[in-house]
């Protein structure tokens, strides 16, 4: 449904152009020191307005209702709420009759006998990862001081990040930092946001009406031995099923992932060298057995190009009952994954804050 977790929970409510989305925190330790203000840096980096990213603008100011007093998580459930304002419902009049490819318009109507809200993509939208970033705010206050959670685009395109940032500095593209609409991981390794790191793709997709996809590497540290339960509540399987959460992930791998089945046991196994049980190397990212083995977690999520597009497209018309051309309306990303990184470390945080109050 939409919840999820069980001593740190959260649930979603929302739709894209609804009067609000937002999310219910249950399991923050009363206590823990938070604001609005402790949500912002996040909720930046999330944000629209960087080139490849859709136009559409919105103040993604949270507003807590409940669960702080005097600066500090009270215990109760913790509801957090972003209001919609710039919505332009018009765009999306169409999908009824003409469901996009790619998107959930036509099984939506199916399950909810076409009283879902198609607006903006209604429940199923992007949008909603808003709260999912503002939960993860939260789930990193709750995180042991030496845990850290980031992530950072490692390929758009098809293209590679040191291929990219290569191509950049031969370019001559400015270099004043990563871009605080994007984020990256570890700004220390990225002298260039990342919507400049891929504008050549970016600006070909978008000269031809088309999309890209992207894949997004994360990386915890220090998580210590011993979170995660086999054997279905392994490490894997919880991260696996928030990041599968995220609207558009196409697939997730830790550690060497799909390169391990075309390695050998002696390449792929991570020899202990140390009493705390760490490794020289992480061909398992950091788990063994379902269970954190005290390395740093490392996933890679794959992400679909942007669904709508302007391109022009052939798809069924309910109404008519013929194939018609298609060319969709409104106000999309070039490439969502862009604005993934902090998402991908929310989804991420959320995990692990939970595990750890088991």
């Amino acid at each position: 449904m939409n919840a999820f977790g069980r001593k740190f929970r959260i649930s979603v409510f929302g739709e894209s152009h609804g009067a609000a989305v937002g999310a219910v925190l249950d399991g923050v330790p009363a206590g823990t020191e938070l604001d609005e203000q402790d949500l912002e840096r996040d909720l930046i980096r999330r944000k629209s307005g960087a080139f490849g990213t859709t136009r559409r603008k919105e103040e993604d100011r949270p507003q807590i209702l409940s669960g702080v007093l005097g600066g500090h998580a009270t215990g109760a459930p913790l509801a957090i709420v972003f209001r919609n304002r710039d919505v332009r419902s018009s765009d999306y009049t169409l999908f009824k009759e003409v469901p996009r490819p790619g998107h959930a318009d036509f099984v939506a109507g199916v399950k909810w006998h076409d009283f879902n809200d198609p607006r903006g993509g209604g429940h199923f939208s992007g949008r909603l990862t808003l709260p999912v970033v503002a939960a993860g705010a939260v789930a990193k206050k709750i995180l042991s001081p030496k845990m850290t959670v980031s992530a950072c685009l490692v390929s758009v395109g098809g293209v590679g990040r040191a291929e990219a940032l290569a191509r950049a500095m031969e370019r001559g593209a400015a270099s004043d930092g990563p871009d605080e609409n994007i984020g990256s991981g570890d700004p220390s390794q990225c002298r260039f946001s990342d919507s400049e790191l891929w504008r050549p793709e970016l600006e070909s997709a978008l000269a031809e009406g088309d999309s890209l996809g992207g894949v997004c590497e994360c990386t915890a540290t220090g998580v210590p031995v011993g979170l995660g339960e086999p054997f279905f509540d392994s490490v894997e399987s919880l991260i696996s099923h928030a990041v599968f959460s995220i609207p558009g992930v196409r697939g997730i791998e830790f550690g060497d992932g799909f390169r391990a089945a075309s390695m050998r046991g002696s390449e792929h196994n991570d020899p202990i060298v140390s009493a705390d049980g760490r490794s020289p190397r992480n061909g398992a990212g950091g788990v063994n057995g379902g269970i954190t083995n005290g390395n740093p977690l490392v996933f890679r999520v794959a992400f679909k190009p942007t669904s709508s597009i302007r391109k022009l497209q052939h798809t069924y018309n309910f109404t008519s009952g013929k194939v018609e051309d298609l060319e969709i309306p409104g106000r999309h990303d070039v490439c969502f994954a862009l604005r993934s990184p902090v998402i991908v470390e929310a989804m991420t945080a959320l995990v692990l804050a939970d595990l750890s109050l088991l």
